[in-house]
């Protein structure tokens, strides 16, 4: 079981995240974290590495382990970064 708070402290104080999701290692800058329409649990992140590249993502929160919030910042100003994403229902943090 993920915990959600190590996901919404990572955005306050964007601090890069490291998981394992779909059998891959991967570290992301955690931007949104809500339910979806169909009251999924998503992250929103700009993946650095692993899976299938840089760039943003968005990830099943059931399908992430060994979660854990690294030492690294990021900035929070990305220029795909969306605010109001419409992908997301209800948000329960953001940038």
């Amino acid at each position: 079981m993920i915990d959600v708070k190590t996901i919404l402290t990572a955005i306050q104080k964007r601090r890069v995240l490291s998981f394992t999701y779909e059998g891959k290692q991967r570290t992301a800058d955690p931007y949104i974290l809500g339910y979806d329409d169909k009251n999924q649990l998503r992250l929103s992140a700009v993946q650095r590495s692993g899976g299938s590249g840089p760039g943003f993502r968005t990830y099943k929160v059931e399908g992430l382990s060994a979660l854990q919030m690294t030492e690294l910042h990021f900035s929070g100003s990305h220029p795909d970064y969306y605010p109001r994403d419409p992908y997301f229902e209800r948000v329960l943090g953001q940038v």
